[in-house]
C-alpha cells in the first residue's frame, strides 16, 4: 500500500513509499482510509522533534475511514461500516490523567496517512453521517483535546465568557466551535485578521490581535474579562492572560508552543482564586462524549484545504507556515 512514512534522510523528513501492513492481530480490523488530517505533531516529528522517533513509521493521527477486514475476536457487524478512529491508545482506567503506556497513534505505531491502517476494534467509532470523510478525519485528535479541553477541565458553561486563543489550528478552531455551541459567549485571538473573521463566521462575538500593544486592556474593556481562556502557547503571553481572568476564572492550557513563562504572577492566583490547568488529548469517554455531543449538534469541522496522498507534502509545509484555517485534510483514493 502507498504510506506517507518519516525518513529524516531526506531534506523533506517524509517519503511517499509502498508499505506492507503485518498480520491482522485477533482484536483489530483494517480499515481503508478516505481520508486523514495532519496534526501538529506530524511536523513535529518530520522535523525530528518529538521523541522516540524513528524512520520508516507511518505519520498521520486522524483518520476516517471503511471497516474491510476484522480479527478474529471482532464482531462481524463493523465490515463495511464507515468510521473514525480514535487516535489515543492505552489511556487507562483513570478518567483525570493517562497511563504510563499512553500512545497517540503515527508515532510509534503506523498511523494514518496511507490507503490502509490496522488498528484495535476499540478505537473504533461511527462516523457522524452528516460528515463527509474529508469532515470526519479533523475530527479525532483535535476534537478531542478541544472537549476535553472545555468541558473535562474547563466546565463550560452557557453564558460563560471565554477566549480561545491561537485561532486557525485545529484544536483552537474546534474549543471555539464548542464553546459558541454550548451557549458561552466566545472570543479568539489571533495575528490574522482573516482568521478571526473566519472564526466570526460561526459565531464567536470578537477577536483581538495579540501583536497589538493595547489588546489586554481592549479585551479587559470590551469583555469584562474572561471566565475560561483556552491556550497552547504559554511562554511569555502567561501574564497578559492571568489579567484577562475574572476573579474564580481558569486557565486550561494544551501546549506550550512558546515555551515556559519567564515569570509567574502567583500573588494574582492566589488572591483571585484562579486556576491553571494543564490538558492533553482525552479518554475514552471523552471521545464517546465528544462524538456525541458532535452528532447531536450537527458540528462541522472547518477544513481548510484537501490535497491527494502524493501531495502531503504540500499539506505539512502548510502546517509548519502556520497559515492554515482549520484543518488540513489529505483524501486517499
Amino acid at each position: 500500500m502507498r504510506a506517507i512514512t518519516l525518513n529524516l534522510d531526506k531534506p523533506t523528513g517524509i517519503s511517499l513509499e509502498e508499505v506492507s501492513l503485518p498480520d491482522l492481530k485477533p482484536h483489530e480490523v483494517k480499515v481503508q482510509l478516505k481520508a486523514a488530517a495532519l496534526n501538529h505533531r506530524d511536523e513535529w516529528c518530520r522535523q525530528g522533534r518529538y521523541p522516540n522517533i524513528s524512520n520508516g513509521v507511518v505519520l498521520g493521527s486522524d483518520g476516517a475511514g471503511i471497516v474491510v477486514e476484522v480479527g478474529s475476536d471482532v464482531e462481524s457487524s463493523w465490515l463495511g461500516k464507515e468510521v473514525i478512529i480514535n487516535a489515543a491508545t492505552f489511556w487507562g482506567e483513570d478518567q483525570k490523567v493517562q497511563s504510563k503506556d499512553f500512545q497517540i497513534l503515527g508515532m510509534p505505531s503506523n498511523g494514518t496517512l496511507a490507503e490502509y491502517v490496522h488498528v484495535e476494534a476499540s478505537r473504533l467509532c461511527e462516523k457522524p453521517s452528516h460528515l463527509s470523510f474529508e469532515e470526519a478525519a479533523s475530527l479525532p485528535l483535535a476534537g478531542l483535546t478541544a472537549y476535553r479541553a472545555c468541558f473535562y477541565h474547563g466546565q463550560l458553561q452557557p453564558g460563560m465568557t471565554v477566549l480561545v486563543t491561537g485561532i486557525g489550528g485545529g484544536v483552537a478552531q474546534f474549543a471555539a466551535q464548542f464553546a459558541v455551541t454550548a451557549g458561552a459567549e466566545v472570543y479568539v485571538s489571533s495575528s490574522d485578521k482573516a482568521k478571526i473573521n473566519r472564526a466570526k463566521d460561526f459565531g464567536v462575538k470578537e477577536g483581538f490581535d495579540y501583536k497589538n500593544e493595547s489588546w489586554i486592556e481592549d479585551a479587559l474593556s470590551q469583555t469584562g474579562g474572561m471566565d475560561l481562556i483556552v491556550d497552547s502557547a504559554m511562554g511569555d503571553t502567561l501574564p497578559d492572560l492571568i489579567k484577562l481572568l475574572k476573579p474564580g476564572g481558569k486557565l486550561v492550557f494544551y501546549g506550550a508552543t512558546l515555551g515556559n513563562p519567564p515569570m509567574l504572577d502567583a500573588r494574582r492566583i492566589f488572591w483571585n482564586q484562579l486556576t491553571l490547568q494543564g490538558t492533553t488529548m482525552g479518554s475514552d469517554q471523552d471521545f464517546k462524549d465528544m462524538v456525541t455531543f458532535v452528532n447531536e449538534e450537527k458540528i462541522t469541522p472547518l477544513v481548510d484545504s484537501v490535497r491527494p496522498l502524493e501531495k502531503s507534502l504540500e499539506a505539512f509545509e502548510l502546517m509548519k507556515a502556520g497559515k492554515q484555517t482549520g484543518k488540513l485534510v489529505v483524501k486517499i483514493d
